[in-house]
């Protein structure tokens, strides 16, 4: 097909698209369900596309070029955290009328948003055992691990830099969770302490910072809208539903940039 015959359904694939909801019940507010997490997974695509880049840019040393990659990832954040507002209308009652059709299905299944927490530095490798190995999933899942993250990425730019960073926070394995380092604090500090002279540091850390904030803020708005639809029910893929989710409310994935601010 010619190019100049394109037509918006085509170019969309809008039939596929428009095609892929498949409600098991006949309850009216299942369709919302699925539809909240489909664009969900969608969001995750494009993040990860930009997490993707962003983990180039920065292992090129273009601090500045990667400003863009990242605040994209930031504002589809703020997007996907205002879809709990409207996922929160379904109210207990609505819920409770399809839940049972879920069976074992549940977003703490998601590979997509595993991969983004390993993309950007939260590593473990437990979450691998809810993809089947040989799928598509597992091996992406597993490429993400086994890779150095752009919390890895950017403290080996900030080394090459000038700034001295211990030899166990670049040379590690990288499917290991990152341990937080003394070392590594007090070198982003010192870029804080002078912004004129570390500009580039100093705004790609606060980028980075945009992201962690956005993601905790998004597992925030999630926790607190699990518990106003099912309250302490365990979860539909055999988690502690709400008290797992605020489990998570203190991850960060660059926890240097946090702890740092109490030294300025």
């Amino acid at each position: 097909m010619a190019t100049s015959d394109m037509t918006y359904g085509q170019y969309l694939a809008l039939e596929p698209l428009l095609t892929a909801q498949h409600p098991v019940s006949d309850h009216h507010d299942e369709l919302l369900f699925i539809i909240i997490h489909q664009t969900k997974e969608l969001w995750l695509k494009q993040i990860l596309h930009e997490l993707r880049l962003a983990v180039e840019l920065v292992r090129a040393d273009k601090l500045i070029e990667v400003h863009k990659n990242l605040s994209r990832v930031s504002r589809i954040q703020s997007v996907m955290t205002l879809s709990w507002d409207v996922l929160a209308t379904l109210t207990p009652t609505d819920y409770l009328t399809f839940r049972g059709v879920l069976g074992s299905s549940s977003g703490f299944q998601s590979a997509q948003f595993r991969e983004v927490e390993y993309r950007l530095g939260l590593k473990d490798g437990a979450h691998l055992s809810r993809h089947e190995e040989g799928s598509a999933a597992h091996a992406e899942l597993a490429g993400a691990l086994g890779r150095p993250s752009l919390w890895d990425e950017a403290n080996a730019a900030l080394a090459r830099g000038g700034f001295a960073l211990p030899a166990e926070t670049l040379e590690r394995d990288w499917t290991r969770p990152y341990q937080p380092s003394p070392d590594v604090e007090a070198a982003w500090a010192e870029v804080y302490r002078d912004t004129d002279r570390w500009w580039r540091f100093y705004q790609l850390a606060e980028k980075l910072v945009d992201i962690d904030d956005a993601l905790a803020t998004w597992r925030h708005k999630h926790a607190v809208t699990v518990e106003r639809v099912i309250g302490f029910k365990r979860g539909t893929g055999g988690t502690a539903g709400v008290k797992y989710l605020q489990s998570t409310l203190l991850k960060r994935a660059f926890p240097e940039l946090w702890t740092l601010r109490t030294q300025l």
